[in-house]
């Protein structure tokens, strides 16, 4: 687990060099078309600063996005209590904890540290799982705490959301910039980036993503020592989930379940494992208890 958590720092040192060797490619291709050197330097002075207020900001951002409320033990006594006992069954630092209304049964973690962490679970997910499934849903969530996946997950986040934006400028500077000129070259870049951009965001989303949930499983059923509870609760993800409400492909891979609506090419380019999959490991792990 520790070798984990060392492995996790260094993709987020990976990933941020990832998103600034991106920008900073683009902006040198951008200032050779227009001969103006100038851009490039801009373009990394504005990622390095991107950088800098996604790595304090994305957290909140990812909560504000999906909606959730912030709660006191008032508010929701059992989710509260079953968080505050994890957390120092855990020795980790009490999370912030929120709701959200929605009846898609999901829940996610973010932040960036454990000392900046919340975690969030839907009205849905609180009606249909039991005491024990929720300890295990989140034990499952504290472990990506843990683990500092929330710190790699939000990062990846700030990189879709970048590299989205970056997109859309090079489309329009393909196609209504002032000095292009009709430059075929101009526009084909434009065009190329604009379908390039999403799909290698994608990518980078399915490279952190799967292995960090196995991880996040594994972590929280050692926590509770009952991974039959966390394979429980999988299964009624995998047989009452539905779309959330508010859906943002951009935090897909937060989610403890996939919180879009299937199709081909999602299900192609999935940001989670298959729950089938997590529940067999659950449940051999099980044997070994």
């Amino acid at each position: 687990m520790y070798s984990a958590i060392r492995r996790n720092k260094v993709n987020s040192f990976l990933i941020i060099l990832l998103f600034v060797g991106i920008v900073g490619g683009l902006g040198w291709l951008a200032a050779a078309i227009y001969r103006s050197p100038g851009i490039v330097i801009t373009v990394v002075v504005i990622a390095l600063g991107y950088a800098v207020i996604q790595y304090f900001a994305a957290g909140r951002q990812a909560i504000a996005m999906s909606g959730a409320r912030r709660i006191t033990e008032a508010d929701n006594p059992r989710l509260y209590r079953i968080v505050e006992n994890l957390a120092i069954t855990t020795g980790t630092p009490m999370p912030e904890v929120y709701i959200v209304d929605d009846p898609a049964p999901n829940a996610f973690a973010t932040g960036r540290d454990p000392e900046h962490a919340m975690v969030a679970a839907t009205t849905g997910l609180l009606d249909i799982m039991t005491d024990p499934e929720l300890e295990g849903v989140m034990a499952h969530e504290l472990g990506h705490v843990r683990n500092y996946d929330i710190r790699v997950s939000m990062i990846v986040y700030g990189l879709v959301v970048a590299v989205g934006m970056i997109a859309d400028v090079l489309m329009r500077m393909a196609f209504f910039g002032r000095n292009n000129n009709g430059n075929p070259v101009v526009m084909i870049f434009g065009l190329v980036a604009m379908l390039v951009a999403p799909l290698v965001a994608t990518m980078v989303q399915l490279a952190v993503s799967r292995q960090r949930e196995y991880l996040a499983d594994a972590t929280g059923a050692l926590t509770t020592r009952h991974p039959e509870a966390l394979a429980s609760a999988l299964h009624k993800l995998s047989e009452y989930g539905r779309p959330l409400q508010k859906q943002q492909s951009s935090m897909a891979h937060l989610w403890i379940a996939d919180p879009l609506k299937p199709g081909v090419m999602q299900r192609l380019f999935a940001t989670h494992p298959p729950i089938p999959d997590r529940i067999r490991r659950l449940l051999d792990m099980g044997g070994r208890f």
